[in-house]
């Protein structure tokens, strides 16, 4: 894929995202690629630095430390990569003690008495 279609191919990845999001509830936008670096890929997610990669072959380990690099850049949240492949869901991978402190809090926010038998 030439630089150019590998870019828009980006730049989709994001929007794509950004809209999956607002499905949810939440006001995010793309950042954008195009400015390199400049911003996030992918803005108004609070507590969560989201790095985004639309491609075929990943290099997961490589795409995690720009996601740290860029979240203590940005000082914009936990970092978080969230990727996939042509006709496959979204993935998201992040470093366990980030997402274990996550969960932590979530727990602590809704005590098992609370949760049971409500599904979540």
């Amino acid at each position: 894929m030439s630089g150019k279609s590998s870019q828009a191919k980006g730049a989709a990845g994001e929007r794509e995202l950004a809209a999956v999001f607002r499905e949810r509830g939440y006001d995010t936008q793309r950042g954008g690629s195009l400015t390199f670096g400049e911003v996030p890929d992918v803005v108004g997610l609070p507590g969560i630095h989201c790095e985004v990669k639309r491609v075929e072959r990943l290099n997961v380990p490589e795409a995690m430390r720009q996601a740290v690099r860029d979240s203590e850049k940005f000082g914009d949240g936990v970092p978080a990569l969230f990727h996939r492949r042509n006709r496959e869901p979204w993935l998201v991978t992040m470093r366990l003690d980030d997402w274990l402190e996550m969960y932590e809090k979530r727990e602590k926010a809704h005590p098992k008495k609370e949760r049971e038998g409500t599904g979540t």
